[in-house]
């Protein structure tokens, strides 16, 4: 199955970092869901990816949005990823792949996990996905343009 925008997201729990479980729903109705997917904790790219979100927060925040970061890594390993960067945003175990597949997320050359971004509005429809392997730091740009045309709706 692969979302595209206009379809409502599918809704999922995960674990966070912080031990508790994460539903994608519970946000519905309250906040824009910037949802990117990523490959692996602490390699080059999605550390500059992680960092400018981080850098970024307070204005995700401003414009009525919550950050919420996805790969198959192990809650250990988000713990120690969002504490050595001081990630201000739940990162969301997905061990077995199972949202990354509800969601369609593509791998790049078959192996590495695919980087793409969901924008997905209060009433908990994508409004834009952004998929780019190797311009982590665009993902940012993007999903603040989308969210400032949002609140302009």
């Amino acid at each position: 199955m692969k979302i595209t925008v206009g379809d409502k997201a599918p809704d999922f729990t995960l674990p966070s970092q912080m031990g508790d479980n994460v539903t994608l729903s519970e946000y519905f109705g309250k906040k824009n869901i910037v949802l990117y997917f990523y490959p692996k904790d602490e390699t080059r790219g999605c550390t500059r990816e992680a960092c400018e979100f981080r850098d970024s927060y307070d204005i995700f925040t401003s414009l009525g949005a919550e950050v919420l970061g996805v790969s198959s890594d192990t809650l250990e390993s988000h713990q120690s990823f969002a504490t050595h960067h001081g990630l201000p945003f739940l990162l969301l175990s997905d061990e077995k792949d199972e949202v990354r597949k509800l969601y369609g997320v593509p791998s790049t050359m078959g192996i590495i996990p695919g980087r793409v971004t969901y924008i997905i509005d209060k009433k908990g429809i994508v409004r834009h996905i952004f998929n780019s392997q190797f311009q982590p730091e665009k993902h940012i740009e993007e999903a603040l343009k989308i969210l400032k045309e949002l609140e302009k709706e």
